[in-house]
């Protein structure tokens, strides 16, 4: 062991040969320093290890051309696209919503172009970000006023820090979620400073209840839906009709907290756990928070829709700035919400919900073409899968789907699946009984040939 660490070369030697000094005028010399250093470490952990290695011979073009490879990969963005095969549409690990092309293109003009973000082009005076939008959430969803920040939690924070500062909020103890990341809704109370006042019992709370617990200190009675978990069994909750009179009859403000945001109903599509934003202020809601990110299908936002006058509030507040929308954000959400209105039809145009929506006799015949693709690249079978919508939402609702399941010769499971991540364009399955699933309900058909590509490759290592 001692000969061969004695063997490696200092990297000031091997700056001087041929092969590598023509890299440094292909890069940079930092950067073949740099992956050089990396080189010879990762060959001094071998050697101490007592693993079997024979070293290189540092003046070939092979050795050039692995410090070459060590490059391009330091180079690589880290943020990179990839191919979701999971089943799970909004999957917050990689990037929830895919962007609709018209969202995408909208960025793509802001980013490229001075815009009017905060210039009124009528009168030519100084203008609101928030009026891009303010009129569209309004149409779709019925509220008076809206406004947009960058993201649900920090929608729910201000409402609470614009109207119950030093007050109490009333919540049912069966509706404090936790939520990705391990952030905890009592938690948001807390740090608004607003005084949680929690009320019920975890599968029970009564409207009474929360009239009970009314003071002169009342500021808010929220509510949250429970988007990312379900108690079934003896439950009950107070219908949102009933606390809003509750509200009304103390002067107080009843706000929902929402989570995932639906604008069109999508029960047809065996979808009926998730209420839609416009329906829920019907009832009475006056204040209601929702993502932009998550079934909405656009970028990551934190909208907040209700009265006018609550809303004027909230506009006024100086937490406002910090948690302001940015103009790429604005650009996709704007184009995003315009398709849920005519000519569009947002289960063919948005692709979170044109996901949802796909017949599964459609998902089964991607399914098949992709096997066709990959025949003789290992063994390959087509079974029926269940998809989940994820991000969230709907706990315990399953989508029918099929998976192509993929075994290579030589392979474990988990080795094929790291080989698949480590794919030009990485592809994201799932495994399940030994085998690599890639469901294709979250797969489109312009995936598929980097999917056989990802798949030879991943073979090969």
């Amino acid at each position: 062991m001692n000969t061969q660490l004695r063997q490696l070369p200092q990297v000031e030697a091997l700056l001087g040969l041929p092969a590598l000094q023509a890299l440094i005028s292909e890069f940079s010399r930092d950067e073949v320093v740099s992956a050089l250093r990396g080189a010879l470490a990762e060959l001094r952990r071998t050697i101490v290890a007592g693993d079997p290695a024979d070293l290189p011979d540092f003046a070939s073009h092979s050795f050039a051309t692995q410090i070459c490879d060590l490059i391009a990969n330091a180079r690589r963005s880290n943020l990179r696209p990839l191919i979701n095969a999971t089943g799970i549409i909004i999957h917050t690990n990689l990037g929830r919503a895919r962007l609709a092309p018209e969202a995408i293109r909208a960025m793509q003009e802001v980013a490229a172009h001075p815009t009017n973000l905060e210039l009124n082009l009528h009168n030519g005076k100084r203008g609101s970000r928030y009026d891009h939008v303010e009129a569209l959430i309004c149409d779709l969803t019925g509220a008076q006023a809206a406004i947009v920040v960058n993201n649900c939690a920090a929608a729910v924070a201000l409402s609470l820090m614009g109207t119950a500062m030093g007050r109490k909020v009333i919540a049912s103890r069966g509706e404090l979620v936790e939520i990705g990341g391990s952030f905890r809704l009592p938690d948001v109370i807390v740090q608004s400073g607003a005084i949680l006042k929690e009320v019920g019992a975890t599968n029970k709370t009564r409207a009474s209840d929360y009239a009970d617990a009314i003071d002169e200190d009342t500021a808010v009675l929220m509510k949250s839906h429970t988007s990312n978990f379900k108690i079934i069994g003896f439950t009950s909750a107070p219908e949102r009709r009933d606390l809003a009179k509750l509200a009304q009859d103390h002067d107080l403000i009843f706000m929902e907290d929402l989570g995932s945001g639906v604008l069109i109903n999508l029960a047809p599509y065996g979808l009926t756990d998730e209420p839609v934003v416009g329906d829920i202020l019907k009832e009475g809601v006056d204040l209601v928070m929702f993502s932009g990110d998550k079934l909405l299908g656009g970028p990551q936002a934190g909208i907040i829709a209700g009265r006018a006058d609550i809303i004027a509030g909230l506009k006024s507040h100086p937490l406002l700035r910090a948690l302001r929308i940015d103009k790429l954000s604005l650009a996709a959400l704007e184009a995003t919400l315009r398709l849920y209105r005519a000519p569009y039809d947002p289960l063919e145009r948005i692709p979170v919900l044109k996901m949802v929506s796909e017949p599964v006799a459609q998902v089964k015949a991607r399914a098949l073409a992709l096997a066709d693709l990959l025949e003789g690249l290992g063994a390959i079978s087509v079974a029926p899968s269940v998809a989940y919508v994820g991000g969230g939402s709907w706990p315990q609702q399953d989508l029918q789907s099929y998976a192509v399941a993929v075994e290579v010769s030589g392979m474990t499971a988990e080795a094929f699946a790291n080989a698949l991540r480590s794919a030009a364009v990485p592809v994201i399955g799932r495994i399940h009984q030994g085998q690599v699933l890639l469901d294709m309900r979250t797969v489109t058909d312009a995936e598929m040939p980097l999917i056989v590509d990802a798949v030879r490759q991943a073979g090969r290592s």
